[in-house]
């Protein structure tokens, strides 16, 4: 089997040898060169023409973000950001997975020596993953105008909305998000991402689309035109039979805390079919059964095709057990589940 060649950038020699030594635990990835500043990645990209880039979020001569959006528009690749868990680390990092990096990971911190143990099997995914050609978000913004404009006439039928995602679902839960007007469906998502990260993404999502995004919080109501997002850490975001957040700790489910079959299976359970359901891009399982749960349930489910993700993954495996009425690209899924929760619509 062909080895997955990775080229390894930061500044700092001891974090390239902590990655690289991390990376050389796995016998089918192979460390092709190291670099400390983008200057020199740029040089190494088109000497070892890398399958996969670990990129530092923070560097001298040219941050991470903008070497990144040097990479996407010119020669898109996988690439995977490592980032400390300083506020603007975390914040840069959710605009890198925005531009089109496949996945981030912390570096490791005391009491989380061990943050690098995932980097292989990251590594390997986005070495199979999609790559696109950077698409920006200057045009969206936090403008009531634009979802609004989608959607002039749209009062919500009180159904819940739930989404679940993982790998590239930065990317997939801003332009979905981005298309949901200002009184949106009451929206509770689980997205796959590590417990630093969890609350900037909610915050750059309230920023950027209509309605009001946030880290749920337990106990806190379901209402129109709030969008919830499961912090990242050791609590399962679920949805109670009053249509409240609860965060109940647990271990993982697939892999995964918080996870979306968790979610799903909460939504089937208590709210029946006043719910819609839509499992985007990821790797692995999670959320396959909760979504069949929820069909099973009288819910309306949406799975994102498989030419628009990132990772088929999640998508798939939720689509060959049944449990997805209706597979769409991306950018038709926003539109889908606003006219499925519009009230008195017209079939």
């Amino acid at each position: 089997m062909k080895k997955v060649r990775v080229l390894v950038v930061d500044d700092s020699s001891t974090m390239r040898g902590l990655i690289a030594t991390a990376l050389a635990k796995d016998p089918g990835i192979e460390v092709v060169g190291q670099a400390e500043d983008p200057i020199q990645a740029r040089q190494a990209i088109k000497a070892l023409n890398p399958d996969v880039v670990t990129l530092d979020v923070e560097m001298p001569n040219m941050s991470g973000l903008e070497f990144l959006e040097k990479i996407m528009r010119l020669r898109p690749m996988p690439v995977i950001m490592v980032s400390t868990l300083t506020g603007r680390g975390a914040e840069e990092t959710i605009q890198a997975l925005e531009i089109g990096a496949i996945d981030c990971i912390e570096k490791p911190r005391p009491g989380n020596e061990h943050n690098f143990e995932e980097l292989p099997f990251k590594v390997r995914i986005a070495a199979s993953a999609r790559v696109r050609a950077l698409v920006t978000t200057e045009t969206r913004g936090k403008d009531a105008a634009r979802g609004h404009a989608l959607h002039p006439d749209y009062v919500s039928d009180g159904r819940v909305v739930a989404i679940g995602a993982s790998t590239g679902g930065v990317e997939a839960l801003t332009e979905l998000l981005s298309g949901f007007p200002e009184n949106c469906p009451p929206t509770v998502i689980t997205q796959h991402m590590p417990p630093s990260f969890t609350r900037s993404f909610a915050n750059r999502l309230d920023r950027l689309c209509a309605p009001k995004v946030q880290e749920a919080v337990d106990g806190v109501k379901l209402l129109p035109g709030h969008v919830f997002l499961a912090p990242g850490g050791s609590e399962h975001l679920e949805i109670t039979a009053d249509r409240r957040c609860r965060l109940r700790s647990g271990e993982r489910v697939n892999g995964h805390c918080p996870s979306v079959d968790v979610m799903f299976e909460s939504v089937a359970h208590n709210c029946k079919s006043n719910a819609v359901g839509a499992i985007l891009t990821g790797m692995g399982k999670d959320g396959a059964k909760g979504l069949l749960a929820m069909r099973n349930a009288g819910a309306k489910t949406f799975g994102q095709s498989e030419a628009s993700c990132i990772v088929y993954g999640m998508p798939k495996v939720a689509f060959e057990l049944g449990a997805v009425q209706k597979q769409l690209p991306l950018d038709k899924l926003s539109a889908a589940i606003i006219s499925e929760t519009t009230k008195n619509k017209t079939h």
